[in-house]
C-alpha cells in the first residue's frame, strides 16, 4: 500500500462518515453533495492538522513496513474529521442565518 492510496482511503472514510452522520442526524445534513464536500475537506483538514503526530500516510508506510495501528488511528481521525466538519459548518450557517434575521 502506498501513501497516496492511504490518503485516498482516508478521504473516502471521511466522505462515508459525513454522509452517515447526515443521515442519522437530519438537522446536520446538507444533502448528499454538501455532506460529501464537507467530508472531504473535514477529513483532509484533520489529518493534515494532527497527522504530524505520526499517523499521516507516509508514517504508516515508513521504511516499506505497514503499521496497522497507525492506519486504524488515521481512519478514526478521518471519520471524526468528516463528522466534525458537518457540525462546524452547520454552526457557521446557523450563526450567519440568525445574525441575518436579527437585522
Amino acid at each position: 500500500m502506498t501513501g497516496t492510496l492511504i490518503s485516498l482511503i482516508s478521504i473516502f472514510i471521511g466522505i462515508i462518515a459525513a454522509n452517515v452522520f447526515g443521515v442519522l442526524k437530519q438537522n446536520y445534513s446538507f444533502g448528499f453533495t454538501g455532506n460529501t464536500l464537507i467530508g472531504v475537506f473535514g477529513s483532509i483538514f484533520l489529518i493534515k492538522s494532527f497527522g504530524r503526530l505520526g499517523f499521516d500516510p507516509w508514517s504508516i508506510m515508513e521504511n516499506g513496513i505497514f503499521h496497522l495501528s497507525f492506519f486504524i488511528l488515521n481512519c478514526i481521525v478521518s471519520a471524526l474529521g468528516g463528522v466534525l466538519g458537518l457540525i462546524v459548518v452547520k454552526r457557521i450557517v446557523k450563526a450567519l442565518n440568525t445574525d441575518k434575521n436579527k437585522s
